[in-house]
């Protein structure tokens, strides 16, 4: 009997605990939804999202990520300051540990869709030189070769890497593991490393 007890009273503390908890997660994404520099209606970040200066970040209406979604505009690093520009339209939809790395510019379009694990960047730590290498590559200067867009209506794979100063055309599909170092047209599948064009959408 005692034990049934002790048993009722863990477990209400447990229901307990885990409802203050989802509150806790609702006010922390609502608060957070202010220091955007624009935000839609229907956002939701998934569990353990990380977002680094929001006020850099412009996103659309009918956005939504999974679990562990990281998105990162640097402004700083070591002495150096940036102003960086992350823009994501509208119906944008990315699945869990989607890294976004941004000093200069990031412009993601309407009705796109990303799998798991996919990095996109618009820099890069250092260049691989003898003078660079020299350094640790933390020390390295943030280097930024130009900006990342990715059009409207671009579905992107599993496990994709989209490098700096790449342009993703319209209804691309870009394939699982592709790591892309170049201009994408739009109508086209790309895969491979480094990513090249293997179908013309028609």
């Amino acid at each position: 009997m005692l034990s049934k007890i002790k048993n009722k009273i863990v477990g209400y503390l447990f229901n307990r605990l885990e409802s203050y908890q989802r509150r806790l997660e609702v006010k922390r994404q609502q608060d957070l939804l202010l220091e955007f520099k624009s935000i839609g209606s229907k956002v939701s970040f998934g569990k353990d999202s990380i977002i680094k200066n929001p006020k850099y970040i412009q996103i659309g209406n009918n956005f939504s990520t999974l679990e562990r979604f990281r998105i990162e505009a640097w402004d700083a690093y070591g002495k150096q300051t940036f102003t960086p520009s992350i823009t994501i339209g509208t119906n944008v939809v990315f699945n869990t540990d989607v890294h976004i790395g941004c000093i200069n510019s990031i412009t993601i379009g309407d009705n796109c869709l990303f799998a798991s694990r996919i990095y996109i960047t618009d820099h890069h730590h250092g260049e691989p030189t003898i003078q660079m290498i020299a350094l640790a590559p933390i020390d390295r200067p943030l280097i930024s070769k130009g900006a990342v867009v990715i059009e409207n209506n671009v579905w992107v794979g599993e496990g994709v890497a989209i490098m700096p100063g790449v342009t993703i055309g319209e209804n691309s599909i870009i394939a699982t593991n592709a790591v892309v170092t170049k201009d994408i047209p739009s109508n086209c599948v790309a895969a491979g490393i480094p990513a090249k064009i293997i179908k013309h959408l028609k």
